[in-house]
């Protein structure tokens, strides 16, 4: 049976090389940070790099390898257990309520990454005669999570108030019990930032809960790094935030909802990815609160953050680059056709600068991009570099 199914299969990766739409996994022999050494799949050697999620740089940060190394000889490797059976420790409370006084939430629970954490919401809270409007553009995990509910489905384009007040409308007119509002605070592909003050004003009139999933924010959008929902001053509106551990907060892995107590309750006791997941790793745990006892003294880094996102992205554009407006640390370079992205970003490894190509499913036909994204990490002097490969590379690629 599989000699037919392999033959299939590799005409399915055929036609995707065909199309310039193979995503290469590259090899890097370092720890993450602003350079790293890149083993196999490009050019050999150190290069800058500009596509990790390490907004921060923390993901090597001294202070939170050395609280890893201490939670390895207190704590042990790994639980082998669910929460509910014997995988529950003091380090895994106390990171639930120290994200959950971080965020303004009543309780947190942790999951093995966000992807499980917004499998595992929609499915617990909302059943068939429910609703959830969601925006166009949300993550992938939170598609896949509303899928494993039976609850009605809207959807409202990308950040369009008047199209989610329609969909609000249609599901008053269908008699939906609860109506769940889903958006992502910062859009992974675009960096555009979702309108929360409106989209609760909106959850206010329609009597509609707000959920967000805050994972490209939070340690540092906001003035307190607390992500979209402070930002927009609405900490006290949201109801529902997802986010991960691996991003901003360290870079590892990891993820949790931090909410209203009765809706933490229910999912304790009904959410599948929570009951049927090993726990989240000690380590992991005990290092993530020693990066929130770093944020409280991070201003300097998000300053810095802020000032390298401004530089590279006024630079770039003078440059006559098609960048995507905003000022979050996500910088998408628009390209358009996907096999020139994968070109460019080629071109730019051979430079010295560590980007990806971005090409469908991950974005729309016709809207491939080189996501670049900044990090507290960088100096100017890496910025400025990053910009004159880029304008090196585009004279390559047209000559």
């Amino acid at each position: 049976m599989f000699d037919t199914v392999r033959d299939d299969l590799r005409a399915t990766l055929d036609e995707i090389r065909a199309a310039g739409l193979h995503k290469p996994e590259r090899v890097i022999g370092t720890p993450q940070s602003a350079t790293v050494e890149v083993t196999q799949g490009g050019r050999p050697g150190e290069v800058l790099n500009f596509c990790a999620n390490n907004y921060l740089g923390l993901a090597d940060h001294p202070e939170v390898i050395a609280a890893a190394h201490e939670a390895l000889d207190r704590w042990g490797y790994g639980m082998a257990s669910v929460r509910f059976i014997c995988g529950t420790q003091e380090v895994h409370k106390e990171l639930e309520a120290r994200l959950s006084a971080f965020l303004g939430q009543e309780d947190t629970i942790l999951y093995s990454s966000c992807f499980d954490a917004n499998g595992g919401v929609f499915e617990t809270l909302l059943g068939p005669e429910d609703a959830v409007i969601s925006d166009a553009l949300n993550h992938a995990s939170i598609i896949d999570g509303i899928r494993l509910s039976k609850a009605r489905r809207f959807r409202y384009a990308n950040r369009d108030l008047a199209d989610l007040e329609t969909q609000l409308k249609e599901a008053n007119a269908g008699g939906a019990r609860r109506k769940l509002i889903v958006t992502d605070g910062v859009f992974s592909m675009d960096g555009y930032v979702a309108p929360l003050a409106e989209i609760c004003d909106l959850a206010d009139r329609y009597d509609a809960m707000v959920m967000v999933d805050d994972s490209h924010a939070v340690g540092f959008v906001g003035a307190g790094g607390r992500g979209t929902p402070e930002l927009h001053g609405v900490m006290d509106r949201v109801d529902i935030i997802t986010g991960t551990l691996g991003k901003a907060l360290g870079g590892a892995s990891g993820g949790y909802v931090s909410a209203r107590a009765e809706i933490v309750a229910l999912l304790r006791q009904r959410s599948r990815p929570y009951l049927f997941s090993n726990t989240l790793a000690p380590v992991i745990a005990a290092a993530s609160l020693k990066v929130l006892d770093l944020l409280e003294s991070a201003d300097d880094l998000r300053v810095r953050l802020a000032e390298n996102t401004a530089l590279f992205r006024s630079r770039m554009t003078e440059a006559g680059f098609d960048i995507l407006p905003g000022d979050h640390a996500i910088a998408p370079v628009m390209i358009g056709d996907a096999s020139e992205a994968g070109r460019m970003a080629e071109l730019l490894l051979e430079r010295g600068v560590y980007v990806i190509g971005f090409s469908y499913p991950v974005v729309p036909q016709g809207k491939a991009r080189i996501r670049v994204q900044l990090s507290a990490a960088h100096s100017a002097e890496d910025v400025n570099r990053a910009v004159d490969a880029f304008i090196a590379a585009r004279a390559e690629l047209s000559g």
